[in-house]
Order: C-alpha cells, then structure tokens, then sequence
C-alpha cells in the first residue's frame, strides 16, 4: 500500500462565500472511502510553512479583494513562501476564487505565486462571480449557488484521486 497523501487547502474568507467554496472542494476530496488521502482545511491565519512541506497537494481558496488576492492570504504566502521554496516543486495545485466582479487578477496572482513555488497546476482557476459590486453588497454574508458549489466539490474530488492514484 502506498503511503497516504495529504491535500492542503488554505483559505481565507470575510463574508463566507469563499469558506464554502473551500468546504465544498473538502467535502468532494474526503469523499473518498479509502482514506488514502488526508484533507487538512485550514484558514490563512492558522496555516504556515511546516503545513506547506507536510502536504502533497494543495487548494488556495480567496475571495478577491481590490483585483488582488486577500491580504490574509498574502500574509501565509509571505510567512511560508521562502522555508518551502525549492522544497515543493512539481507539486499538483488547484485555486478557488470568489469575487464580486471578475476574479482574474487574484488568479493570475495566485498562479505567479504558484509558478515561484514551482508548482504544477492541474486545472484552470475555478471563479465564482457573486456581482457584489455596491459597499453593501460587497460586504454583505455570500451564498453560493448549489451550480458552484457542486464545481468546487468536483475539483476538490479530482485533486484528491489524482493524489491518491498518484497521477499528480
């Protein structure tokens, strides 16, 4: 039996759409039986550099905020990016992103990020748009429609058996 392989999702959300996001893409990696990975979900704030190297994979969920990704998860890549660099490379990634209008640029950040970690991504950045585009409506508690909920759950699924069956 191979060993078991751990999936890393760190995330950070203010108004909970990104939290579900990053929960739905746990649920779809834990639906697993076989427990042959390990999911580990952790927020931005708690997540550091010893959580990067003790996983084989990970999802960066973040809601976009001001076109960038959250300060909160800059903050993790800052406090992690230089004890993992050269240390990870080839790893499989995936991202998440929630944001009001486009969601792009907090992509585009997140994959810079990634291609400096040497990471290896394994699917297009997954952007819900929420349209929250007034001071109310931008800071207001987010639901995510079941449609994109059900993409998150998927890409969490794939990265785990990709994980498990050793494709990634």
């Amino acid at each position: 039996m191979s060993p078991r392989k751990t999936l890393l999702i760190v995330y950070h959300s203010m108004t909970d759409g990104t939290r579900q996001m990053a929960d739905a893409a746990r649920a779809g990696a834990c639906s697993d039986k076989d427990g042959a990975v390990q999911v580990r979900l952790l927020h931005a704030a708690q997540a550091g550099a010893a959580d990067v190297l003790g996983a084989d994979g990970f999802i960066f969920a973040t809601p976009e905020n001001l076109a960038a990704i959250s300060g909160q998860l800059k903050d993790f890549f800052d406090r992690s990016y230089y004890a993992v660099l050269d240390h990870i490379n080839g790893r499989p990634y995936a991202c998440l992103v929630c944001a009001g209008s486009d969601g792009h640029n907090a992509a585009r950040q997140m994959e810079r990020i990634a291609t400096g970690w040497r990471l290896r991504a394994i699917a297009e950045p997954l952007i819900v748009c929420t349209h929250a585009q007034t001071p109310e409506a931008i800071l207001a508690r987010k639901s995510i429609g079941s449609d994109e909920l059900e993409r998150c759950r998927a890409l969490g699924e794939a990265m785990a058996q990709g994980l498990a069956l050793g494709v990634f």
